[in-house]
């Protein structure tokens, strides 16, 4: 999986928080709180991914992660982010490109996902990635009204 030179996936970590809360306050107009990030590292059936790469002083910063829930053969992604300063690098691509091969490696035979209609950019990610438009979801996003497309990916598990 190629991405932006230096960027590296991790595992989410509790001391990783106020950054994953920066990235979702500069990135949706209706965020995840800290109590509902915090939540999901609690979860068992949750996974969360950290995109990383070095800053202009060699320490490590924070770009993107993933939320995803693995529910028997499912892989569910809740959420993906990207920093807006780092959009259109491919951080989100990696990170999902991430995620079905831990979805694979887990003998999942599908993934799942939301997006906004309105969400044209994700949308084309997600089709590039090979999900398909399977469905809708009427007034998923309650705050606005706006509908969901559901969206799957078939897994060959290895």
């Amino acid at each position: 999986m190629s991405g932006p030179p230096g960027l590296r996936i991790r595992r989410v970590a509790p001391d990783d928080l106020p950054r994953l809360l920066e990235i979702e306050r500069a990135g949706f107009r209706h965020p995840w709180s800290e109590a509902q990030l915090a939540a999901e590292l609690g979860n068992a059936w949750s996974v969360q991914l950290l995109a990383v790469e070095p800053d202009a002083s060699g320490r490590e910063r924070a770009v993107g992660y993933v939320i995803v829930w693995v529910v028997h053969d499912e892989l569910h992604v809740l959420n993906v982010a990207t920093d807006p300063v780092h959009r259109r690098r491919g951080v989100a691509r990696v990170l999902l490109d991430h995620v079905a091969e831990l979805g694979r490696a887990r003998a999942c035979r599908l993934a799942t996902l939301e997006v906004r209609r309105s969400n044209d950019p994700a949308r084309a990610l997600y089709q590039k990635l090979g999900y398909r438009e399977v469905g809708m979801r009427p007034r998923y996003y309650a705050e606005e009204g706006e509908d969901a497309i559901l969206m799957t990916l078939e897994l060959d598990p290895r």
